[in-house]
């Protein structure tokens, strides 16, 4: 068998290896079992089962394996079912490996060009939506330029990279100075760096904020990428950063007519704790109750995460000009804004939320029309 393939083929008892990574795995056999590909085990379309994997028997052996070329193996089971299996197929499933492209973590020195995008070329060209959605994908967010200010255009954005996610504030929200705002950021203060609606189950993934007027010379938008900010705070202090992301913290909001609260870690992760994110506002979170020692410890770690999260070398400002619509992974990237002078004039965003895997979806079906285009030339 092919060394190129990375697998193995071992007689007896018969086994199959796969080599990768400089690691090597034994394939179990109830796991070769399950990635069958025979058309009345697997629809093709769907790729989902048409039998019950679970009810397999547990004591399943491979009773033989035989070498099909360089890029094939015929395996039989020992329920009787024989398949020839592609040994392309079998790597990349053992192997698992994200057809997206990698988060890239950032600070103040990231090249704004690789993130503003012109939103006429977006839905006229295929290529330059794949583009914005592959920037969104990498650095967690994007700054799209030529989006025309009648009211609710900020709905086709939304439906263009996602879904769009009603709340308590409606299908989209307002954000210009009203004094009987029910949040501050209805207000004309400055707003640290935060992640929107921690108190909800799930949190909503993307927040898009569309400017419609911008008179003032203040009010300038800020985002921080937690990803970069995550990695310091664990160099410095591991044991406070263990503490944010094991210790859940309870998240509230409260306004005449509506309450909402969840318990969550401040430090979001992956299945295999790798961090992805933060749940993080001051204005909306609560100590855990811990013994005096940890209760120290998880303020001083909470503490030193808002002092980088406010630290310049880590911050993106620039003034959200009319036209101009910045969206972004609500936990992955902080955002703010610097106060603003009512009396020099008006500034009106609107705003919105979509599920986290809008994008995820949109890039695979580009990718996937990309292909077939390839293909078909």
């Amino acid at each position: 068998m092919s060394a190129q393939s990375g697998f193995d083929i071992i007689g007896h008892p018969p086994a199959l290896r796969l080599r990768g990574n400089g690691e090597t795995h034994e394939l179990s056999p109830l796991w070769l079992r399950e990635r069958t590909q025979a058309p009345d085990q697997l629809e093709p379309m769907t790729q989902q089962r048409l039998f019950d994997s679970h009810a397999i028997d547990v004591d399943l052996t491979l009773t033989s394996l035989t070498a099909k070329g360089e890029d094939q193996v015929e395996v039989v089971f020992s329920d009787g079912h024989q398949e020839v299996f592609d040994l392309g197929m079998l790597r990349e499933a053992a192997l698992d490996e994200s057809p997206f492209p990698e988060a890239t973590p950032w600070d103040s020195t990231l090249d704004q060009t690789l993130v503003r995008h012109d939103w006429e070329a977006v839905i006229e060209d295929d290529a330059a939506f794949r583009r914005s959605l592959d920037a969104y994908l990498r650095y967690g967010y994007l700054i799209l330029r030529n989006v025309p200010t009648d009211p609710e255009r900020i709905l086709e954005v939304g439906a263009k990279y996602g879904y769009v996610k009603e709340t308590n504030f409606g299908r989209y929200f307002e954000v210009y100075s009203r004094p009987s705002g029910n949040d501050l950021a209805y207000r004309s203060v400055a707003l640290g760096p935060h992640t929107d609606n921690p108190y909800r189950n799930p949190v909503h993934g993307i927040q898009l904020l569309h400017c419609l007027v911008n008179e003032t010379s203040g009010g300038l938008s800020t985002l921080v990428d937690s990803l970069q900010v995550l990695e310091q705070l664990k160099r410095e202090m591991p044991e406070g950063y263990d503490l944010l992301k094991q210790t859940p913290v309870r998240f509230r909001f409260v306004d005449a007519g509506t309450e909402l609260m969840t318990h969550r870690s401040m430090i979001q992760t992956d299945a295999e704790g790798r961090p992805t994110g933060v749940h993080y506002s001051p204005r909306l979170d609560k100590l855990p109750l811990l013994d005096d020692a940890s209760t120290r410890l998880f303020h001083l770690a909470r503490q030193r995460l808002g002092a980088l999260f406010t630290d310049p070398s880590y911050e993106i400002r620039f003034a959200l000009a009319a036209g101009e619509l910045m969206l972004f992974d609500n936990s992955r990237v902080l955002h703010g804004r610097t106060s603003y002078d009512t009396n020099e004039g008006f500034r009106h965003l609107q705003g919105c939320y979509l599920d986290i895997d809008g994008p995820r979806e949109r890039y695979a079906s580009v990718m996937k029309l990309r292909q077939t285009e390839e293909e078909i030339a």
